[in-house]
């Protein structure tokens, strides 16, 4: 604090152009103190400025009076505790954390660009249910052909293009355009027959994306199907392109998450678990990773900081592959699937479900949150079903009523009901 009163001091007197009381201050009252050298030598260049300009200038200082004095009082406050001299805006600062504290202890709360507001009705009424006898929505078109089935499907971030990916042995990964009329199948990627292509993930441009599995192959392609780079010898589980257009997530079978540049071949581990990840996905801003790990459940990552930052409870986890997901509005919202067939729903900011949806009868292994209509959400489970959840507002009589649900803003929605197919 006497060094930050000294240097005021110091370029006051150089401002009114008293040479020789300034350098008295830096010889015999700033040098003594033996504090921030390097500024002390700083501060001696200034003595060779040629006029008030100049010294304000290079010093990056707004001169002699009120504002330079007040930007002074500011740093000293910084070291006063508050029994001395409250900080600037300290009523500021109390009232924001007031707020933050009331958003943190309510379950539904929802941020919104610059509003906030609290939903209760969130998503825990099944709107409709999709089984091949009774489908309520228009059929558009069947994608056969998968020799070895269907275990994973990636879209792609512009909806063009359907990425279709087998069980563990399959060597095989089909690409659908579905921007065509018929949705034609675009081409059927296939390096070799000990290939096992189990996972996918497209880069944001949707125009390249990664595929790989548990036998080693990890292939960077085209939309033509070429392979324009691949990694040897990383056993992936699940696949994840960042938004910088570079570098891609692995899961591997070392329970960790690693990030790999194909262009430098460059790798890195992100973070590490103590069992296996069997899938994960990231939230819009690229900051956040929600992973279900086998017998512990759904733990949410800071990629950036690379720390744990929740353990969600209630979720029933053990060696099956779930996926999870973010959702809601500005993604405050996190879902997972659970093998005691329930859906369970967490603020993200709290550990304990604020919804618990039933309806299933087997294990539920994949939830989807609707990016649009942010009260609607699919799961999809081994009892051969999708269910579509969505507000209890929307009637189950008639058809009309689902179709509501699609043409809806969300935040126009009060009170929620089941509507069962």
């Amino acid at each position: 604090m006497k060094f930050l009163l000294l240097e005021q001091k110091y370029l006051e007197y150089l401002e009114e152009g008293m040479v020789f009381e300034a350098l008295h201050v830096l010889r015999n009252e700033l040098t003594p103190l033996g504090h921030n050298t390097g500024r002390v030598h700083q501060l001696s260049l200034f003595m060779m400025c040629s006029g008030r300009d100049e010294l304000q200038t290079r010093a990056g200082w707004d001169g002699k009076g009120p504002a330079s004095r007040a930007a002074l009082m500011d740093r000293l406050q910084r070291f006063l505790p508050p029994s001395i001299m409250l900080p600037p805006r300290r009523l500021h600062s109390l009232l924001c954390q007031a707020v933050e504290m009331q958003n943190q202890l309510c379950t539904y709360h929802i941020t919104h660009t610059q509003v906030y507001y609290c939903d209760s009705k969130i998503i825990n009424i099944v709107v409709q249910i999709l089984i091949q006898e009774t489908l309520k929505v228009t059929h558009r078109k069947t994608l056969e052909g998968h020799t070895y089935g269907v275990a994973l499907i990636a879209w792609s971030p512009d909806s063009s293009h359907l990425i279709a990916c087998g069980p563990e042995d399959c060597p095989e990964l089909w690409l659908w355009s579905i921007d065509t009329p018929d949705c034609e199948l675009r081409v059927k990627l296939t390096q070799s027959t000990d290939d096992s292509l189990t996972a996918c993930a497209w880069h944001r441009d949707s125009n390249k994306f990664v595929a790989g599995g548990l036998r080693g192959q990890f292939y960077q392609c085209d939309m033509d199907g070429n392979v324009s780079d691949s990694w040897e010898g990383v056993r992936v589980k699940c696949l994840w392109c960042r938004s910088d257009g570079r570098t891609v997530l692995a899961a591997d079978t070392h329970h960790r998450i690693r990030s790999y540049t194909f262009d430098d071949l460059g790798d890195a581990t992100i973070l590490q678990e103590d069992h296996p990840v069997m899938s994960f996905s990231v939230n819009k801003a690229d900051r956040l990773a929600l992973l279900n790990v086998a017998n512990q459940g759904v733990h949410l990552w800071d990629l950036e900081d690379k720390c744990l930052v929740r353990r969600f409870q209630g979720v029933t986890q053990g060696h099956f592959t779930i996926h999870s997901c973010f959702g809601g509005v500005n993604q405050d919202f996190i879902a997972s699937g659970s093998e005691d067939n329930k859906v369970y729903v967490w603020h993200i900011k709290r550990e304990l479900p604020i919804a618990t949806l039933t309806g299933h009868s087997r294990t539920v292994n994949c939830v989807s949150w609707n990016p649009v209509y942010h009260q609607m959400m699919a799961s999809v489970s081994d009892d051969f079903t999708v269910r579509i959840w969505g507000p209890r507002s929307f009637s189950s009589e008639g058809e009309n009523d689902k179709n509501v649900l699609l043409e809806t803003n969300s935040s126009n929605s009060s009170g929620w009901h089941e509507m069962v197919s």
